[in-house]
């Protein structure tokens, strides 16, 4: 128990009209203080995202996700929230949104390898 670290994830989820409230799960996103760790994974399955939505293309999503990434990296390219400390970067990106991508509330976990947690996480939730 002593080499296992806490940290907090939440599902990425397409909420293609919002007005339904009907979602998908498309990715995770992973933060551990104590490791300095901030991830993100994500892949949209286009056949899910046809079957809620005609109307949604598949390339605005995952740009919006990319920029989530940048965001994630700390690469200036996620400007200035991207320049922030990995707690308020994580922050950011898991607040309460009424948007068509939003994330779930944030969950805690224990973990030796933040970066296999996400996987593992990833691979249960999203594919």
């Amino acid at each position: 128990m002593q080499n296992k670290y806490t940290f907090e994830y939440a599902i990425i989820r397409i909420v293609p009209k919002v007005e339904r409230e009907e979602f998908f799960n498309v990715g995770v996103i992973l933060f551990s203080k104590r490791k300095k760790f901030l991830g993100i994974k994500f892949h949209i399955n286009p056949d899910k995202l046809k079957a809620f939505s005609q109307e949604v293309e598949l390339n605005v999503f995952n740009d919006y996700l990319k920029a989530w990434e940048l965001i994630c990296d700390g690469e200036p390219q996620g400007g200035r929230i991207g320049q922030m400390e990995l707690s308020d970067r994580f922050r950011w990106l898991t607040a309460c949104r009424s948007t068509i991508i939003q994330s779930s509330k944030t969950h805690p976990g224990l973990s030796e390898d933040p970066e296999s947690e996400l996987e593992n996480i990833f691979k249960t939730y999203v594919l």
